[in-house]
């Protein structure tokens, strides 16, 4: 260890053999001084020639660490007086009783500051989801993750990472890759009843972005949103974050109830809406509904936001229809994605947005990220292109099928007594409603200390629900580790627990 004599500094102190660079010794130890007090604005430093033979070290990194020190403002020269301290650091960001620990320092300044976020923002803080914490029984909207065929997307991925275009490298277009785009178009149109054609496709990372770019195109801070009530939470963030008002409107064995909807929001801007396979509780909504709601969006000027994120699985009859397939006034958008499908963190899904929204939709995609990835939009392009998109589609929904089977005989088994199944007809999950008193969100906590994840179906609510509930997912747990979660599950002594009030 090297010392200078204290004349008119601090004893410096450098490792010669330290973990940090010499210069980088230095540096810190002026910075440190500085803010520490120890050195004053304005007070003149020694030269790097005469600080290096104090230290008996090389000048280079005594030059370098001043360098720093000037660039970041700690410092600053003036011609005929030598370094100095800079005069323009504020005394009050200067110690004069010696440094503090930073973890007080940093306290005492957000007392004098308050740190304040959007209170948009604010209000969609999530409150802590242990359920979320583990991928084994019944994680939610989570697919069969070994049964994707890895192999050959890697070779699909392969064919354009290895030789990639200066098109697939340089910047894309903000409404997604056009190969993709006409096959996506041509797939919803055959499978789902979607009218659109591949110009009105916008590409997105995931559903979640659509329905957050939805939200910024068609509204203002303010506007009144009807939001299916239970309804899918993270729809709801996206649209408070937008500004918008959510008003819970409740679903029944038909769907949404429309003329509940007209009765406490007549002059709501849009509706977010989940027909097909309804989040959480699996319902269809019906023709005579999907008309009242359509009758409803083109008398008002209002938009129907239509989230479609799993209605590849169908077990019981063909799959419904879309409704934007219906849609004569153009007030649809429809939302879908691969990840229920494909693996969710391929982050890839897709808006049909009218055509005159289009430019509307490019530009607010173009100020939120650009574009998806362009190398797996390809390769996405040429699983649906080479047939594999509708192969795996078929695979998985028979094993869906087996599985949610599994699920419906082991609960009937061994809690059938206390749980009541809705919802088995079509996805990845159910939904197991509880006897009264019971309460979901306890019972999720005691779940997840024993590694499953059990969503409380009051999440889903925005007012208090009449019943609770659990979610069950069951995509990416095969039979016989169903059959071993519900007997554990069924064993918990602490599985109905009375609520609070």
């Amino acid at each position: 260890m090297k010392r200078v004599a204290a004349s008119f500094l601090p004893p410096i102190a450098i490792q010669a053999n330290g973990g940090l660079p010499m210069y980088r010794q230095l540096y810190e130890w002026f910075r440190h001084a500085i803010l520490a007090g120890q050195l004053r604005p304005g007070q003149r430093i020694p030269s790097t020639r005469s600080l290096a033979a104090e230290l008996r070290v090389s000048r280079v990194p005594v030059a370098s660490a001043y360098e720093q020190l000037q660039a970041e403002g700690y410092l600053e020269t003036f011609v005929g007086a030598g370094t100095c301290v800079a005069h323009s650091i504020p005394s009050e960001a200067v110690s004069r009783g010696g440094a503090k620990p930073a973890v007080i320092a940093r306290q005492e300044a957000r007392e004098q500051a308050p740190r304040q976020i959007s209170r948009r923002v604010e209000s969609t803080r999530l409150a802590p989801q242990p359920w979320l914490e583990h991928y084994g029984a019944f994680r939610v909207g989570l697919p069969a993750l070994e049964h994707f065929p890895v192999a050959l997307w890697a070779k699909l991925v392969n064919r354009y990472s290895r030789n990639q275009t200066r098109k697939l490298m340089a910047y894309g277009d903000a409404m997604g890759y056009w190969p993709l785009r006409e096959a996506i178009a041509e797939y919803l149109g055959a499978f789902r009843a979607v009218r659109c054609r591949p110009s009105q496709l916008l590409v997105t990372t995931g559903a979640q972005q659509g329905i957050q770019l939805s939200a910024q195109v068609l509204l203002d801070a303010g506007d009144r949103v009807w939001m299916e009530e239970p309804g899918y939470p993270g729809a709801r963030r996206a649209l408070m974050t937008a500004g918008a008002r959510p008003v819970a409107v409740p679903v029944d064995g038909e769907g949404l109830n429309v003329a509940e909807g007209v009765r406490r929001a007549n002059s709501a801007r849009a509706v977010y809406i989940t027909p097909s396979h309804q989040y959480p509780l699996g319902v269809t909504m019906t023709a005579a509904r999907r008309m009242l709601l359509l009758q409803w969006a083109a008398r008002r000027g209002a938009w129907i936001i239509e989230d479609d994120y799993d209605s590849e699985y169908r077990f019981e009859g063909r799959p419904i229809p879309s409704l934007q397939g219906l849609d004569t006034a153009d007030r649809v958008i429809y939302a879908g994605t691969f990840s229920k499908v494909m693996f969710p963190a391929m982050r890839l899904g897709y808006l049909v947005v009218p055509e005159d929204l289009v430019d509307a939709f490019a530009g607010a995609r173009d100020a939120t990220d650009q574009f998806s990835s362009t190398v797996y939009q390809a390769a996405m392009t040429d699983f649906i292109r080479e047939g594999h998109f509708a192969r795996h589609i078929r695979r998985m929904r028979l094993l869906y099928d087996q599985r949610r089977n599994a699920l419906v005989e082991a609960i009937r088994k061994h809690m059938g007594h206390t749980l009541e199944i809705i919802g088995a007809g079509a996805g990845m999950h159910l939904v197991a409603l509880l006897p009264a008193g019971a309460d979901d969100r306890a019972i999720s906590r005691e779940a997840a200390s024993h590694r499953m994840s059990v969503m409380p179906l009051s999440s889903c609510y925005a007012e208090k629900p009449a019943r609770d509930g659990l979610i069950l997912g069951y995509g990416c747990t095969d039979e016989r580790q169903i059959h071993a979660a519900v007997r554990r599950f069924a064993a918990s002594s602490s599985f109905v627990t009375p609520r609070a009030g």
